[in-house]
């Protein structure tokens, strides 16, 4: 059983280095490594390593800069998950925003983020400017991360002081990108 096992993720790792190969030479021919390349390879490399459960772990590239996110089982988890991203050819940085939680409170934990993301877009839906923007809601063990980009940075204010007066909530990362004013001229 176990060498049927060996063989399938032998082939697995086989499909998705061959799926892989073209940005690899792309990149070993000195050009710009992009933000899905850095994703592909961290996530594999997550994977591959036995002191992480890859799939717990989300990667969020920008410019080379990573930012993890999600619930790992242990703190050496969470600091293997780093020092994995950060061995990744062409990773300029890595922010590491995981949560340690037991996976015994998971479920729990889990149920409150849920309830957490709805209220947040509960309030945001009440704000016209909310309403209207491009914002994605997500919380991790209490802390509500926003996402999108918004048309200002009042809006992106507004968005962080709504989030942060929603009920439950631990603390906000405000991730929102401000359009770009000067687009169309």
């Amino acid at each position: 059983m176990k060498k049927g096992t060996s063989v399938v993720s032998l082939g697995a790792a086989m499909l998705i280095g061959a799926a892989l190969a073209p940005w690899a030479m792309a990149a070993s021919v000195g050009s710009t490594v992009s933000d899905s390349w850095i994703t592909a390879k961290t996530k594999l490399s997550l994977a591959a390593d036995g002191r992480v459960k890859g799939r717990q772990v989300e990667v969020d590239p920008k410019n080379g800069r990573v930012i993890l996110s999600g619930k790992v089982d242990t703190a050496e988890s969470k600091a293997a998950a780093e020092e994995i991203a950060e061995g990744i050819n062409d990773v300029k940085g890595v922010k590491n925003d995981l949560q340690v939680v037991d996976p015994s409170r998971r479920e729990a934990v889990d149920d409150k983020d849920e309830v957490i993301t709805e209220r947040v877009q509960k309030r945001f839906s009440k704000d016209s400017a909310l309403r209207e923007a491009d914002i994605d809601v997500t919380t991790n063990a209490g802390v509500v991360s926003s996402t999108g980009e918004v048309p200002s940075l009042i809006t992106s204010s507004k968005a962080s002081w709504e989030a942060w007066k929603t009920s439950g909530v631990k603390s906000v990362k405000n991730r929102l990108a401000i359009e770009d004013e000067t687009e169309g001229y």
